[in-house]
């Protein structure tokens, strides 16, 4: 039986199934947007969720645990440096899903699952704070 089991299987193995999250994870870090299927969305949703909240605690082994669960350095850097601080305020409830409609193909229901606040550019997070506005008057 299947009580409190939250995660779908998707049919696929356990990892091909953690790299596929970890893949929508990625994209949707260095992308700000990714067009998928709803479960799927749904899934990634609670892991891009769980990484931003991760993020916020702003530590090295933070920073160690969301590189390995993401695919790229670049999106471990994007998540700490852009998406983390546009999130500042808000407690929880970090992405949206909309919904498209079906798929032609094979009616699958797609959405787009992106971030409810569009991530500041690094430079922009760079000039809000105190220590870089000194160095750059000086």
């Amino acid at each position: 039986m299947r009580h409190h089991r939250i995660a779908k299987k998707f049919g696929r193995s356990t990892s091909h199934r953690k790299a596929l999250m970890s893949s929508l994870v990625t994209n949707l870090i260095l992308q700000s947007s990714i067009k998928t299927t709803l479960p799927k969305a749904k899934q990634a949703r609670k892991d891009a969720e769980k990484m931003v909240t991760l993020a916020r605690k702003g530590t090295l082994a933070a920073r160690r645990l969301a590189a390995s669960r993401l695919q790229s350095p670049v999106a471990v850097q994007v998540l700490f440096d852009s998406v983390v601080p546009s999130m500042d305020g808000r407690s929880g409830g970090y992405t949206r899903i909309m919904k498209l409609g079906q798929r032609r193909s094979d009616g699958s229901e797609m959405c787009l699952l992106q971030w409810v606040v569009l991530p500041v550019k690094a430079e922009a997070v760079a000039e809000a704070t105190p220590v870089a506005a000194e160095v750059k008057k000086a």
